[in-house]
């Protein structure tokens, strides 16, 4: 088994890659909320799984410059946003996404003059999703490309998938980012999920697919564009998950 530590790791935030800016993690989980429906006949606690539930929590230092850590955290956006931690910067490797409401962004000045923001994103609509880094850390498209394939390994067991998309920025035009899947490596690439059009940078999308997953995929990107630049997660399913 090979172990690792914490090196090397990254972040995104809306769109806005910001893992330079960011001194520490410190929250980063998905637990299922328990229900307690012990009765007076039980000796021991008696639960069942309830409503999932995430949050990651950074500490971020102060960057004023334009697409760094202030710009991202600093509006306190009530809409929904997506943050994703990259467990190291390796294609295959893990990452964690939460589609989250920001509810703070603190400031700390501490006596020898150190600024720092502490911010946490707690989940919304959806729990915390562990995956797959699918792209490159990030990947850059000059123009519609077609990426090279990712083996999985096996199909996925049937239950779907969900991915996370982060573009951060992009020239001129449209681009759409989709993620393809085949049975094999050389083999009729079809739509899995498709991230829609996108024009504005930065921004982040969640996107799903429902039943069978094939063992290849391939990232791809179309449309009319210069200079996209990106980054992609995607969530297998082992198991059924109803959101």
């Amino acid at each position: 088994m090979a172990k690792t530590g914490g090196l090397g790791d990254d972040l995104y935030v809306a769109g806005f890659h910001i893992g330079g800016d960011i001194q520490s993690l410190t929250a980063n989980g998905g637990p299922n909320n328990q229900l307690d429906v012990t009765d007076i006949t039980q000796s021991a606690h008696a639960r069942l799984g309830g409503q999932r539930t995430g949050a990651i929590k950074v500490v971020a230092y102060h960057d004023p410059a334009l697409g760094a850590a202030h710009a991202a955290f600093a509006p306190l956006p009530t809409s929904d946003q997506i943050i994703t931690y990259l467990r190291g910067q390796t294609l295959g490797g893990p990452a964690a996404s939460c589609n989250a409401k920001e509810l703070n962004y603190d400031a700390t000045r501490a006596a020898d003059g150190m600024l720092t923001f502490a911010t946490d994103e707690e989940s919304n609509g959806f729990g915390l999703e562990w995956g797959i880094q699918l792209t490159a850390d990030p990947r850059t498209d000059a123009s519609a490309t077609t990426g090279a394939f990712f083996d999985l390994g096996a199909a996925g067991p049937g239950f779907g998938a969900q991915a996370y998309l982060h573009l951060v920025s992009l020239g001129s035009g449209s681009v759409d980012v989709v993620i393809q899947h085949a049975t094999t490596s050389g083999g009729s690439y079809t739509t899995l999920i498709d991230f829609g059009a996108q024009s504005v940078a930065p921004v982040a999308v969640r996107g799903t697919a429902a039943g069978a997953v094939n063992e290849f995929l391939k990232v791809t990107t179309t449309g009319v564009f210069t200079n996209a630049v990106f980054f992609v997660q995607f969530c297998l399913n082992p198991v059924a998950v109803v959101f």
